[in-house]
């Protein structure tokens, strides 16, 4: 299925995914076509097992496809060898998952700085970076915090400033309120709709919620590895 843009950021085109179990081919996405446009909050839903975090997975290039293309900004990302990609997603994606992922020996500030550490900013300009990001998110007073000491709620946005501190092109959330409470998970999507709006970031964000996917601008369904615009019943 295809979005409204012919000159999208991102362009999955023909893509195929199959899986190896045993003696068994697993064909997980099949001939699959989607046009995200730049600017854009895309919502992706779908029954579980049918392929959302294997798309995210090869949007964010952690994977490769079995046949077809991914293209990021013009970018073939399923065609760069395994070091190219590392600097890639460095520079360009921003992971936002369902368990936060933070590690809990780090303060939040330090959680924040970690993608920073793969680019060649000096520690000055680090520490500005994390700074401007946790005050994107709201959470300045709470940078020296470990997460033991933070809510749910904060520990996510800790892992949205981590996601966007490097200023990337794109944001990939996985279920990123499905840890959460409603009150808790409404401000994560306060959050997520402000870093499109008024920040202009485009995000694909996985999820099972009809209440979150209505934050978003356009909402996608995944089914049996194909994508429609409206949920199969």
């Amino acid at each position: 299925m295809n979005g409204p843009a012919n000159d999208a950021l991102v362009n999955v085109d023909g893509v195929e995914k199959v899986f190896r179990r045993g003696s068994e081919d697993i064909h997980v996405l099949k001939d699959l076509h989607l046009k995200v446009p730049a600017g854009e909050f895309l919502a992706l839903m779908g029954p579980s097992g049918s392929g959302k975090s294997t798309l995210l997975n090869l949007i964010g290039g952690l994977d490769r496809p079995t046949n077809g293309t991914v293209s990021i900004a013009g970018e073939r990302v399923d065609e760069l060898s395994d070091r190219k990609l590392a600097g890639w997603r460095a520079r360009h994606i921003g992971f936002v998952f369902q368990l936060y992922n933070l590690l809990p020996v780090l303060t939040a500030e330090r959680n924040v700085e970690l993608p920073l550490l793969l680019t060649h900013l000096n520690r000055a300009e680090r520490k500005r970076h994390v700074a401007t990001a946790l005050a994107i998110v709201g959470l300045s007073q709470r940078a020296k915090h470990y997460p033991r000491q933070l809510s749910g709620g904060e520990q996510q946005r800790v892992g949205i400033a981590r996601a966007v501190v490097t200023d990337p092109t794109l944001l990939l959330c996985d279920e990123p309120t499905g840890d959460l409470d409603r009150k808790a998970g409404d401000e994560i999507l306060d959050l997520l709709q402000a870093l499109n709006r008024e920040h202009g970031k485009t995000i694909i964000m996985v999820t099972h919620d009809p209440h979150a996917s209505a934050r978003a601008s356009r909402t996608v369904y995944l089914n049996k590895g194909q994508l429609s615009a409206e949920p199969v019943t």
